[in-house]
């Protein structure tokens, strides 16, 4: 445990992604087994306890530790397990800290009402490096700038070359904790790991954004032009060993989507855009953020929020590969395929034709939908390659729109933000009672930001703080931010009626009083122009 904690340390540390690399590769080359394959399955977050959760953190700080001492500091901190594991009271005892793999398999087999004893004990035993280590595990949320693709691109690299991050990741939904057959392949001391027919995700092909120096070289007749939706990426696996529905990023996001999973009565593996649809339209984005994020989704979730797959690109039909045909070969494969299955939820990505780069832009600037954020473009003969080939497919987003918004609330980050108030919530001006202007929420933004200009916004709501409400800091009406959105749409769930798609921080408009900020009406006028 004490190596596994050092880790996590200095990853949070360390911000270089070569340097998290070579300090995840030591880790892998240095543990024995099945420390270091534990270790990965919590970078990885494939670990769960559902016995151990936060609630017993808190009931454990709680009894050893001032009320008041711990909420002052939890408030200043900003993240549980570090809060608990710096706060500890030290204990005098002779016990050891416990290794990795003994926290893991009791966390998973104890009996909930031993778990406060036990965890107690092995916080007593700890010093806070420890101790931050155990209760990151509990939490299930580690936050030290370190995905499970990285880890793989560690263990890719152990191989010296004859393994990939994407041959890892083509066989990893096929293995479980402590992947011992993994690292024996990857260490050259055994065969790749066979998946069989398991529904194992293959890595995805992604896209450049389309610069102005890559249109003026675009030659139109080599390419291949479709919407990109609003929606998120999807990976439809459906294997004779099962089917899953994975996201981009390889998360299987099957059970919050029962329905999809239920229609793929076929054998095949799909590329898409998974959205919500209601008599034959595409509904924006904020709908499909309701389903998101849910391991079980109840009727009337399902009835209000159906949801949709809208196909891109077909990889395996069957048995057979397809990836190393064409663009349009695969195209036509496709077409076949739905024509031959017909699958239910399911439709074709329209092909939108085109005779020259202008008339695409028109095309492109012709619609402010919001369930659309532009244009993807495919070149007819790439294969179908992991990763981001440059100048095979490109994607060409709408020009963002922009307000000026007031910063009315902050609230601490995560991570490596833990520390600071990175997450804003903006306004804009409205008619209030008796004709007085006031501010209404429009929007939260924690990105678009640089680290000098994140220091400065910090140090701001520090010293223009006028009122705290739990972990959320009120801030004088005095600063005001361009936000950049994609798009816009009306919604009833929020107090503003609007809700923005993607709002990032543009600009810092110091220069620009408060009172000339933009008002609400100008908001809304916008979003009743954009069509549907």
């Amino acid at each position: 445990m004490i190596a596994f904690a050092h880790l996590l340390e200095r990853l949070v540390f360390t911000p270089g992604r070569l340097a998290k690399i070579a300090l995840l590769r030591r880790y892998f080359e240095t543990e024995t087994d099945p420390d270091r394959g534990l270790g990965l399955a919590a970078i990885a977050g494939d670990l769960a306890f559902a016995a151990a959760k936060p609630g017993l953190i808190r009931d454990l700080a709680a009894s050893r530790t001032d009320p008041a001492l711990f909420a002052w500091s939890y408030d200043y901190v900003g993240d549980l397990a570090e809060t608990v594991a710096l706060i500890w009271p030290e204990a005098l005892t002779n016990a050891a800290p416990p290794a990795l793999w003994e926290v893991v398999e009791t966390l998973g087999t104890a009996p909930k009402a031993e778990l406060p004893r036990i965890v107690a004990g092995w916080l007593d035993a700890s010093d806070a490096s420890v101790r931050l280590a155990i209760l990151k595990l509990i939490t299930g949320s580690l936050r030290v700038g370190a995905s499970a693709r990285l880890a793989k691109t560690a263990l890719a690299e152990i191989a010296g070359g004859l393994v990939m991050p994407d041959d890892i990741e083509e066989v990893w939904h096929g293995l479980a904790p402590p992947y011992l057959e993994l690292f024996a392949w990857v260490e050259g001391k055994g065969p790749r790991p066979d998946p069989a027919d398991a529904p194992v995700f293959r890595p995805p092909m992604l896209a450049h954004p389309l610069e102005a120096s890559d249109i003026a070289a675009l030659d139109p007749a080599a390419f291949r032009a479709e919407w990109k939706w609003d929606g998120i990426r999807a990976q439809l696996v459906a294997t004779q060993g099962g089917r899953r529905l994975y996201s981009r990023g390889a998360e299987d996001i099957s059970g919050g989507f029962p329905e999809i999973v239920g229609a793929m009565d076929f054998h095949a593996v799909l590329d898409g855009e998974l959205l919500v649809l209601r008599d034959g339209a595409i509904a924006p984005f904020a709908d499909l953020q309701q389903r998101l994020n849910r391991k079980v989704v109840g009727a009337k979730m399902l009835k209000d929020f159906p949801v949709h797959v809208r196909l891109y690109d077909i990889l395996f039909d069957g048995a057979e590969d397809l990836r190393p045909l064409p663009f349009d070969e695969r195209r036509r494969r496709l077409e076949a395929w739905f024509a031959r299955t017909s699958p239910a939820r399911m439709d074709l990505s329209e092909q939108i034709p085109f005779a020259n780069v202008a008339e695409l832009s028109s095309i492109r600037d012709g619609t402010r939908a919001a369930s659309i954020e532009g244009l993807m473009l495919k070149r007819a003969d790439s294969p179908y390659v992991p990763g981001r080939p440059k100048g095979q497919w490109w994607k060409w987003k709408r020009d963002p729109l922009t307000i000026d918004a007031v910063l009315m609330y902050a609230q601490r980050g995560h991570g490596r933000r833990s520390s600071f108030y990175s997450d804003y919530t903006f306004g804009l001006w409205r008619e209030g009672e008796g004709g007085r202007a006031e501010l209404v929420p429009v929007g939260k933004a924690y990105s678009g930001f640089t680290d000098q200009e994140l220091n400065l916004l910090d140090r701001w709501v520090r010293n223009h703080t006028i009122a705290r409400f739990g972990p959320v800091r009120e801030v004088a009406k005095d600063f005001v931010l361009e936000i950049a959105f994609d798009a816009a749409q009306l919604s009833t769930r929020h107090k503003s009626g609007v809700a923005l798609r993607f709002p990032r921080v543009a600009r810092l408009r110091q220069d620009k009083p408060a009172a000339e900020a933009d008002r609400l009406a100008t908001l809304m006028r916008l979003v009743e122009n954009l069509p549907a």
